[in-house]
Protein backbone atom coordinates (compact mmCIF):
# COMPACT_ATOMS: atom_id res chain seq x y z
CA UNK A 1 0.00 0.00 0.00
CA UNK A 2 1.98 3.24 -1.03
CA UNK A 3 2.28 6.24 1.54
CA UNK A 4 3.06 9.34 0.84
CA UNK A 5 3.39 12.10 4.03
CA UNK A 6 1.44 15.03 3.61
CA UNK A 7 3.45 18.79 4.45
CA UNK A 8 1.76 18.58 7.99
CA UNK A 9 3.75 15.21 8.46
CA UNK A 10 0.28 13.12 8.78
CA UNK A 11 0.86 9.91 6.72
CA UNK A 12 -2.08 9.47 3.66
CA UNK A 13 -2.78 6.43 2.79
CA UNK A 14 -4.69 5.19 -0.70
CA UNK A 15 -5.69 1.30 -0.80
CA UNK A 16 -6.99 0.59 -4.41
CA UNK A 17 -9.84 -1.81 -4.43
CA UNK A 18 -8.52 -5.12 -4.26
CA UNK A 19 -8.27 -7.95 -1.71
CA UNK A 20 -10.66 -9.35 0.55
CA UNK A 21 -12.38 -7.63 3.22
CA UNK A 22 -9.13 -6.77 6.13
CA UNK A 23 -10.13 -6.95 9.75
CA UNK A 24 -12.49 -4.60 11.31
CA UNK A 25 -10.35 -2.39 14.42
CA UNK A 26 -11.76 -2.15 17.47
CA UNK A 27 -15.35 -2.19 16.94
CA UNK A 28 -16.21 -5.87 17.53
CA UNK A 29 -17.21 -6.83 14.25
CA UNK A 30 -16.43 -9.85 12.04
CA UNK A 31 -14.04 -9.30 9.39
CA UNK A 32 -16.97 -10.76 6.45
CA UNK A 33 -19.78 -9.87 7.95
CA UNK A 34 -21.33 -6.57 9.64
CA UNK A 35 -24.36 -5.41 10.99
CA UNK A 36 -25.54 -1.76 10.09
CA UNK A 37 -27.45 0.97 10.17
CA UNK A 38 -27.47 2.80 7.11
CA UNK A 39 -29.88 6.08 6.52
CA UNK A 40 -29.98 7.62 3.61
CA UNK A 41 -31.80 6.03 0.33
CA UNK A 42 -30.78 8.74 -2.32
CA UNK A 43 -29.65 8.64 -5.68
CA UNK A 44 -25.99 7.85 -3.99
CA UNK A 45 -27.19 5.95 -0.73
CA UNK A 46 -29.33 3.38 -2.43
CA UNK A 47 -26.86 1.96 -4.61
CA UNK A 48 -24.33 1.83 -1.90
CA UNK A 49 -26.78 -0.02 0.38
CA UNK A 50 -27.54 -2.61 -2.01
CA UNK A 51 -23.72 -3.28 -2.94
CA UNK A 52 -23.05 -3.57 1.30
CA UNK A 53 -25.97 -6.41 0.96
CA UNK A 54 -24.44 -8.30 -1.98
CA UNK A 55 -21.16 -8.04 0.36
CA UNK A 56 -22.79 -9.97 2.43
CA UNK A 57 -23.30 -7.18 5.30
CA UNK A 58 -26.40 -7.06 7.24
CA UNK A 59 -28.45 -3.85 7.10
CA UNK A 60 -31.17 -1.78 9.31
CA UNK A 61 -32.56 0.93 7.07
CA UNK A 62 -34.08 4.14 7.91
CA UNK A 63 -35.00 6.98 5.18
CA UNK A 64 -36.94 10.28 5.16
CA UNK A 65 -39.68 8.66 3.40
CA UNK A 66 -39.81 5.16 4.72
CA UNK A 67 -41.65 3.73 1.69
CA UNK A 68 -37.95 4.08 -0.08
CA UNK A 69 -36.52 2.05 2.90
CA UNK A 70 -39.88 -0.42 2.38
CA UNK A 71 -38.98 -0.75 -1.25
CA UNK A 72 -35.28 -1.68 -0.96
CA UNK A 73 -35.75 -4.38 1.64
CA UNK A 74 -38.68 -6.18 -0.42
CA UNK A 75 -35.92 -5.94 -3.62
CA UNK A 76 -32.55 -6.55 -1.69
CA UNK A 77 -33.17 -7.38 2.06
CA UNK A 78 -32.45 -5.47 5.29
CA UNK A 79 -34.78 -4.18 8.39
CA UNK A 80 -36.54 -0.94 7.37
CA UNK A 81 -36.40 1.15 10.71
CA UNK A 82 -38.77 4.18 12.12
CA UNK A 83 -36.01 6.14 13.44
CA UNK A 84 -32.54 6.20 13.74
CA UNK A 85 -32.34 5.72 17.18
CA UNK A 86 -33.75 2.23 16.27
CA UNK A 87 -31.95 1.75 13.42
CA UNK A 88 -28.81 1.56 15.21
CA UNK A 89 -29.71 -0.09 18.19
CA UNK A 90 -27.06 -2.61 18.99
CA UNK A 91 -25.16 -1.64 15.17
CA UNK A 92 -21.73 -2.62 14.90
CA UNK A 93 -21.81 0.29 12.32
CA UNK A 94 -23.81 3.45 11.23
CA UNK A 95 -23.59 4.42 7.83
CA UNK A 96 -25.27 7.54 6.28
CA UNK A 97 -25.53 9.45 2.75
CA UNK A 98 -27.71 12.30 3.19
CA UNK A 99 -28.06 16.34 2.03
CA UNK A 100 -25.98 18.61 3.91
CA UNK A 101 -24.61 19.69 7.72
CA UNK A 102 -28.66 19.96 9.35
CA UNK A 103 -29.65 16.55 7.73
CA UNK A 104 -25.94 14.75 9.68
CA UNK A 105 -26.64 17.14 12.76
CA UNK A 106 -30.51 15.46 12.82
CA UNK A 107 -29.49 12.26 12.77
CA UNK A 108 -26.37 11.60 14.48
CA UNK A 109 -28.18 13.85 17.17
CA UNK A 110 -30.94 10.40 17.54
CA UNK A 111 -28.88 7.64 16.14
CA UNK A 112 -26.20 8.24 18.43
CA UNK A 113 -27.96 7.89 21.31
CA UNK A 114 -28.28 4.35 20.87
CA UNK A 115 -24.89 3.42 18.70
CA UNK A 116 -22.76 1.38 20.74
CA UNK A 117 -19.69 2.70 22.49
CA UNK A 118 -16.66 1.54 19.87
CA UNK A 119 -19.08 1.43 17.27
CA UNK A 120 -18.04 3.09 13.27
CA UNK A 121 -20.01 6.04 12.46
CA UNK A 122 -19.60 6.15 8.16
CA UNK A 123 -20.41 9.87 6.97
CA UNK A 124 -20.55 9.25 3.26
CA UNK A 125 -22.59 12.83 2.98
CA UNK A 126 -20.68 16.33 1.49
CA UNK A 127 -21.04 18.68 4.35
CA UNK A 128 -18.53 20.84 6.04
CA UNK A 129 -15.12 20.16 7.91
CA UNK A 130 -15.84 21.73 10.70
CA UNK A 131 -18.97 19.72 11.53
CA UNK A 132 -17.14 16.61 10.84
CA UNK A 133 -14.47 17.64 13.50
CA UNK A 134 -17.31 18.30 16.25
CA UNK A 135 -18.45 15.44 16.02
CA UNK A 136 -15.04 13.42 16.00
CA UNK A 137 -14.65 15.56 19.63
CA UNK A 138 -17.74 15.24 20.55
CA UNK A 139 -18.24 11.52 20.30
CA UNK A 140 -14.90 9.74 21.45
CA UNK A 141 -16.54 6.55 21.93
CA UNK A 142 -17.03 6.13 18.74
CA UNK A 143 -14.79 5.92 15.28
CA UNK A 144 -16.10 8.54 13.20
CA UNK A 145 -14.94 8.81 10.24
CA UNK A 146 -15.78 11.17 7.27
CA UNK A 147 -15.87 10.19 4.25
CA UNK A 148 -17.34 11.96 0.68
CA UNK A 149 -17.71 9.93 -2.26
CA UNK A 150 -16.74 11.50 -5.63
CA UNK A 151 -18.16 9.42 -8.88
CA UNK A 152 -21.82 10.43 -8.79
CA UNK A 153 -24.50 7.99 -9.73
CA UNK A 154 -23.25 6.01 -12.23
CA UNK A 155 -20.04 5.38 -9.72
CA UNK A 156 -22.31 4.30 -6.84
CA UNK A 157 -24.35 1.96 -9.02
CA UNK A 158 -21.01 0.37 -10.55
CA UNK A 159 -18.87 0.06 -7.13
CA UNK A 160 -16.50 2.73 -8.67
CA UNK A 161 -16.60 4.96 -6.04
CA UNK A 162 -13.89 7.43 -5.34
CA UNK A 163 -13.82 7.80 -1.13
CA UNK A 164 -12.13 10.61 0.76
CA UNK A 165 -11.53 9.88 4.09
CA UNK A 166 -10.75 11.68 7.29
CA UNK A 167 -10.64 10.46 11.14
CA UNK A 168 -8.45 7.98 13.48
CA UNK A 169 -6.31 5.63 11.80
CA UNK A 170 -8.32 3.17 14.09
CA UNK A 171 -11.43 4.69 12.20
CA UNK A 172 -10.46 4.14 9.07
CA UNK A 173 -9.31 0.61 9.14
CA UNK A 174 -12.42 -0.14 10.52
CA UNK A 175 -14.48 0.98 7.69
CA UNK A 176 -11.97 0.64 4.31
CA UNK A 177 -13.76 -3.48 4.41
CA UNK A 178 -16.93 -1.87 4.55
CA UNK A 179 -16.45 0.73 1.54
CA UNK A 180 -14.59 -1.72 -0.32
CA UNK A 181 -18.34 -2.94 -1.10
CA UNK A 182 -18.45 0.33 -3.63
CA UNK A 183 -15.48 1.84 -3.63
CA UNK A 184 -12.64 1.92 -6.72
CA UNK A 185 -10.32 3.98 -4.36
CA UNK A 186 -9.95 4.81 -0.68
CA UNK A 187 -7.48 7.54 0.72
CA UNK A 188 -7.16 8.46 4.39
CA UNK A 189 -6.16 11.89 4.16
CA UNK A 190 -6.00 12.56 7.91
CA UNK A 191 -7.51 13.49 10.93
CA UNK A 192 -11.38 14.25 11.03
CA UNK A 193 -12.58 17.01 8.55
CA UNK A 194 -9.48 15.71 5.98
CA UNK A 195 -11.96 14.01 3.87
CA UNK A 196 -14.43 16.85 3.41
CA UNK A 197 -11.72 19.46 2.87
CA UNK A 198 -10.63 16.63 0.10
CA UNK A 199 -14.36 16.65 -1.15
CA UNK A 200 -13.80 20.85 -0.96
CA UNK A 201 -10.53 20.45 -3.33
CA UNK A 202 -12.00 17.53 -6.21
CA UNK A 203 -15.35 20.34 -6.22
CA UNK A 204 -12.56 23.17 -6.77
CA UNK A 205 -11.30 21.08 -9.83
CA UNK A 206 -14.62 20.50 -11.44
CA UNK A 207 -15.73 23.49 -11.71
CA UNK A 208 -12.99 24.92 -13.44
CA UNK A 209 -12.72 21.80 -15.52
CA UNK A 210 -16.21 22.49 -16.60
CA UNK A 211 -16.44 25.89 -17.30
CA UNK A 212 -13.56 25.30 -19.22
CA UNK A 213 -15.17 22.97 -21.57
CA UNK A 214 -18.07 25.13 -21.67
CA UNK A 215 -16.14 28.09 -23.11
CA UNK A 216 -13.91 25.36 -25.08
CA UNK A 217 -17.52 24.35 -26.95
CA UNK A 218 -18.68 27.73 -27.30
CA UNK A 219 -15.78 29.26 -28.71
CA UNK A 220 -15.59 26.24 -31.24
CA UNK A 221 -18.95 26.94 -32.74
CA UNK A 222 -18.48 30.60 -32.58
CA UNK A 223 -15.34 29.85 -34.86
CA UNK A 224 -17.31 27.66 -37.59
CA UNK A 225 -16.04 24.52 -36.12
CA UNK A 226 -17.83 21.37 -35.86
CA UNK A 227 -17.70 20.81 -31.74
CA UNK A 228 -17.99 17.55 -32.01
CA UNK A 229 -15.11 16.47 -34.75
CA UNK A 230 -12.79 19.44 -32.87
CA UNK A 231 -13.55 17.43 -29.24
CA UNK A 232 -12.55 14.38 -30.66
CA UNK A 233 -9.53 15.38 -31.98
CA UNK A 234 -8.35 17.19 -28.67
CA UNK A 235 -9.57 14.61 -26.78
CA UNK A 236 -6.35 12.50 -27.33
CA UNK A 237 -4.42 14.98 -26.21
CA UNK A 238 -3.66 17.48 -23.44
CA UNK A 239 -6.90 18.80 -23.07
CA UNK A 240 -8.61 15.41 -22.30
CA UNK A 241 -10.52 15.03 -18.96
CA UNK A 242 -13.13 13.05 -17.25
CA UNK A 243 -15.13 16.00 -18.17
CA UNK A 244 -14.49 16.49 -21.72
CA UNK A 245 -14.96 12.29 -22.27
CA UNK A 246 -18.21 12.20 -19.96
CA UNK A 247 -19.92 15.19 -20.91
CA UNK A 248 -19.04 16.96 -24.08
CA UNK A 249 -21.35 15.33 -26.08
CA UNK A 250 -24.30 15.77 -24.32
CA UNK A 251 -23.30 19.70 -23.64
CA UNK A 252 -22.92 20.12 -27.66
CA UNK A 253 -26.39 18.38 -28.02
CA UNK A 254 -28.16 20.18 -25.12
CA UNK A 255 -28.95 17.30 -22.84
CA UNK A 256 -28.55 18.05 -19.67
CA UNK A 257 -31.46 15.96 -17.71
CA UNK A 258 -28.97 13.47 -15.52
CA UNK A 259 -25.99 13.55 -13.35
CA UNK A 260 -25.20 15.55 -10.61
CA UNK A 261 -27.57 19.13 -10.32
CA UNK A 262 -26.94 22.32 -10.06
CA UNK A 263 -28.16 22.72 -6.42
CA UNK A 264 -26.09 20.50 -5.13
CA UNK A 265 -22.89 21.75 -6.97
CA UNK A 266 -23.97 25.62 -5.66
CA UNK A 267 -24.59 23.50 -2.00
CA UNK A 268 -21.06 21.99 -2.43
CA UNK A 269 -19.33 25.36 -3.61
CA UNK A 270 -20.88 27.52 -0.85
CA UNK A 271 -19.25 24.90 1.64
CA UNK A 272 -15.59 25.42 -0.39
CA UNK A 273 -16.04 29.46 -0.12
CA UNK A 274 -16.57 29.46 3.76
CA UNK A 275 -14.09 27.06 4.35
CA UNK A 276 -12.02 29.63 2.18
CA UNK A 277 -13.30 32.78 4.05
CA UNK A 278 -11.91 30.62 7.13
CA UNK A 279 -8.84 29.34 6.08
CA UNK A 280 -7.48 32.59 4.05
CA UNK A 281 -7.58 30.82 0.92
CA UNK A 282 -8.24 32.65 -2.62
CA UNK A 283 -10.02 31.58 -4.92
CA UNK A 284 -11.06 34.31 -7.64
CA UNK A 285 -12.52 31.55 -10.48
CA UNK A 286 -14.16 29.32 -8.18
CA UNK A 287 -16.69 32.39 -6.71
CA UNK A 288 -16.30 33.13 -10.27
CA UNK A 289 -17.73 29.99 -11.61
CA UNK A 290 -20.27 29.84 -8.33
CA UNK A 291 -22.11 32.49 -9.55
CA UNK A 292 -22.23 31.54 -12.94
CA UNK A 293 -24.36 28.23 -11.88
CA UNK A 294 -26.57 30.76 -10.42
CA UNK A 295 -27.04 31.93 -13.67
CA UNK A 296 -28.09 28.15 -14.84
CA UNK A 297 -30.36 28.56 -11.35
CA UNK A 298 -32.12 31.45 -12.40
CA UNK A 299 -32.54 30.20 -16.22
CA UNK A 300 -34.44 27.22 -14.31
CA UNK A 301 -31.67 24.79 -14.57
CA UNK A 302 -31.18 23.92 -11.00
CA UNK A 303 -31.96 20.36 -11.06
CA UNK A 304 -29.88 19.89 -14.37
CA UNK A 305 -26.40 18.52 -14.86
CA UNK A 306 -23.66 20.79 -13.62
CA UNK A 307 -22.24 20.55 -17.50
CA UNK A 308 -25.06 22.40 -17.89
CA UNK A 309 -23.00 25.56 -17.54
CA UNK A 310 -22.53 25.91 -21.54
CA UNK A 311 -25.95 27.20 -21.34
CA UNK A 312 -24.80 30.57 -20.81
CA UNK A 313 -23.63 30.95 -23.92
CA UNK A 314 -26.79 30.08 -25.76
Amino acid sequence: MPLFAANHGTEISLQQRGPPLRAAVSTGMSACMADIAFIGLGVMGWPMARHLVAAGHSLRLFNRSPAKADRFAAAYGGTPADTPATACEGADALVTCVGNDDDVRQVTNSAFQTLPDGALFVDHSTASAGLARQIAAANPRLHCLDAPVSGGQAGAEAGQLTIMCGGSNAAFAAADPLMQAYARMTGHLGPAGSGQLAKMVNQIAIAGVVQGLAEALHFARTAGLDAAAVVDVISRGAAQSWQMDNRARSMIEGRFDFGFAVDLMRKDLGLVLDEARSNGARLPLTALVDQFYADVQAMGGARQDTSSLVRRFS
